[in-house]
């Protein structure tokens, strides 16, 4: 094995899982190791709930993200979305859909076919989740999620060739499964700018990972039943200290998967919205305790997707709704 992990290192990757759990000295553009994100973020409803539970809790958070899927907002929700997110400072990152699982295919819900759900079935559905992608930069959103490494090259081409705006971000989902140093290493030369490691991941592995790559790691604190279910609140000081720089991701364990969501289940959204945040706290107020020194960004901070609230996304959200 010697001669395959010097290889691996000629490479820029590590040898192995690194056992020996190091400091990570990488950090975000403005010195921070960490920045907070809360997940399944389903509309301005949500970000309202969000943004008042994190203000009655006195914390912050650094980015939401949402998982229905641009196709499941209409203009006006988008750019409400936008807004409530620029007068809190905060990026706000929409899934760009529809994929595998949401498809008539039969693999992503058969046993031994589970790992495609995530990606993109034939060239129509890669067509669909780019419309999504630039619907979404139209209406002043700079920061999407995406599960398909084809959607990824092809979203980086489009922002390379100046058909996206520079400034737009790709945020890789947890479902893109991709689970070991030079694998995600992958993902960071095909365009993406945060990649949410599995969750089940140790802290050996997520520190081989920093090791490889430079954009910041997304890392669940607490996951979705669908995703495991972990709660690794304890785990969280090391977390921090070996993959900054890093958004500390707070999911909700014993709560119902919500998507594709609407107006029929608003009451456990809202719900479900202000428990994430309440874990924040919890997780926020540990870190403290074991880890005060740990550095955490400003509002606002550099390398923050911010929506772009200019007169001509507010246009374009118009002219959709009459051309509707």
């Amino acid at each position: 094995m010697h001669e395959t992990r010097r290889f691996l290192q000629s490479l820029g990757l590590p040898g192995g899982d690194a056992n020996n759990l190091p400091d990570s000295r990488k950090r975000f553009p403005d010195g921070a190791q960490f920045r907070v994100e809360i997940p399944s973020t389903e509309g301005p409803l949500a970000l309202r709930a969000v943004i008042e539970e994190a203000e009655r809790q006195g914390i912050v958070i650094h980015r939401v993200s949402q998982g229905s899927g641009v196709m499941m907002l209409t203009d006006e929700e988008i750019l409400e979305t936008a807004s409530l997110a620029d007068s809190q400072q905060m990026e706000v990152s929409l899934f760009a859909r529809p994929n595998a699982a949401w498809d008539t295919g039969a693999t992503a819900v058969s046993s031994a076919g589970k790992a495609v759900a995530g990606k993109l079935r034939g060239q129509e559905q890669l067509v669909h989740c780019l419309e999504d992608v630039r619907r979404a930069a139209d209406l002043g959103i700079r920061s999407v999620l995406l599960a398909d490494e084809g959607a990824l090259w092809v979203a980086d081409e489009m922002r390379t060739s100046g058909f996206l705006p520079a400034e737009m971000q790709f945020k890789v989902s947890v479902m893109m499964g991709s689970s070991n140093p030079a694998a995600i290493r992958v993902m960071e030369k095909l365009g993406a700018n945060t990649f949410n490691v599995p969750t089940d991941l140790t802290l050996a592995q997520i520190a081989a990972i920093r090791q490889a790559v430079d954009i910041p790691l997304d890392v669940y604190v607490e996951s979705p039943d669908d995703l495991g279910g972990f709660v690794r609140q304890y785990e969280l000081p090391e977390l921090v200290r070996v993959a900054s720089p890093v958004y500390i991701k707070f999911g909700l364990r014993n709560a119902a998967n919500i998507y594709p969501y609407g107006g029929h289940i608003e009451a456990l959204s809202l719900a479900l919205s202000r428990e994430r945040v309440r874990r924040a706290r919890l997780g926020l107020d540990l870190l403290r305790r074991y880890y005060p020194e740990a550095v955490m960004s400003d509002p606002g901070a550099a390398g923050l997707a911010l929506p772009a609230l200019t007169a001509d996304a507010t246009t374009r959200g118009a002219r959709r709704e009459v051309a509707r």
